[in-house]
């Protein structure tokens, strides 16, 4: 990865975004929106992935959140050893984001497992045994309201956006039907490249082209399977994320989250187990923004509460991207959720 950094262009962000609403859209439909001819299209695409900057990847669909286990969990590291925990832990499948916050010597992890016993197992058997962890602190995820892969920045004009919109044509049919071993290696494949061409994953996963958009619709179709493209954010100016723990009443639960997501800035919201019950992350242009944003919440919902709240120093890794410290990705360790957790590396 070089080291040479520069911020993104208004070029580079309306890209962005246009493959945010439509991240597997060909370089014609895309260029027809951004006002320019496919291969200048392509061209820009192939530079700011060779970059690190930005990327297309799988993201959870709706229904997968019926079928696994997701937790928030702290950990505490020795003193001076915490880049010793993060080069292990990212090496982890189902580490799916790790986040430097709150102190030099504290980790913040997004976990995702198959069941509630391979998250109870990698949270008291696994992880304390780790080297230099001192402690490890679960919060499970009792209901996703949204996840990171619905979040939008704000590059395209309205009608812009309007041509790349698409409705959505999922079913609740088979929703509960467990994924195959070749849809969990497509998925694999896809999370290093999401825009992998049908003809490329079918030589790689040893099958046709044909059974490879069949699997890739009818996944998305089920709600088992969506795509995101995501950025280098400090370059693309986000370079502020920030973690609310809050406590709402139980009651409100549900309307004040759905509201929450509403918000431009909110990332991932979610209930949770714990004392606090619900925790909101946003995605913020500066740290004067963290002060109005939370301020905005507390005005807008006057019975949510807001406990604490952690500004993330450095991401380490991103939904399988491991980023370097201006938020590029530099590797790939494809999200297994799937996998025994007693099999982590």
């Amino acid at each position: 990865m070089q080291d040479d950094v520069r911020l993104l262009s208004e070029d580079d962000l309306a890209l962005i975004h246009a493959l945010q609403l439509r991240p597997r859209a060909s370089w014609t439909e895309l260029g027809e929106v951004l006002g320019v001819d496919a291969v200048t299209v392509a061209r820009r695409w192939q530079r700011l992935r060779e970059r690190g900057e930005a990327w297309v990847c799988v993201s959870p669909g709706p229904a997968v959140f019926d079928q696994l286990c997701a937790a928030y969990i702290d950990i505490d590291c020795a003193a001076g050893e915490t880049d010793t925990v993060v080069a292990a832990l990212v090496a982890h499948p189902h580490m799916l984001t790790l986040e430097r916050a709150g102190g030099s010597n504290r980790i913040l992890a997004t976990v995702g497992t198959r069941d509630f016993d391979q998250i109870s197992r990698y949270t008291l058997d696994i992880l304390p045994a780790l080297p230099h962890i001192a402690a490890v602190r679960a919060r499970i995820v009792t209901h996703w309201f949204t996840e990171g892969g619905s979040w939008r920045i704000d590059a395209l004009a309205p009608e812009q956006q309007q041509r790349l919109r698409t409705t959505p044509t999922r079913t609740t049919q088979d929703r509960g039907l467990p994924l195959t071993s070749l849809d969990q290696a497509l998925i694999a494949e896809l999370s290093r490249d999401g825009r992998a061409a049908h003809t490329a994953l079918a030589a790689t996963l040893d099958t046709s082209p044909s059974t490879i958009k069949r699997r890739i619709d009818d996944l998305t179709r089920l709600g088992l399977l969506s795509f995101r493209c995501d950025f280098a954010r400090p370059m693309g100016g986000w370079p502020v994320a920030v973690t609310f723990w809050a406590t709402a009443p139980t009651a409100a639960l549900p309307e004040i989250g759905h509201a929450l997501i509403g918000l431009p800035q909110t990332r991932n919201c979610a209930a949770v187990s714990g004392p606090h019950n619900l925790v909101v992350q946003a995605g913020l242009h500066s740290v004067a923004e963290v002060t109005r944003f939370e301020n905005q919440l507390a005005t807008t919902h006057p019975g949510l509460t807001i406990t604490d709240r952690t500004i993330t120093l450095r991401h380490e890794k991103l939904l399988g991207r491991i980023l370097d410290r201006h938020g590029r990705s530099r590797a790939v360790v494809p999200p297994d959720v799937w996998r025994d957790t007693a099999t982590a590396p």
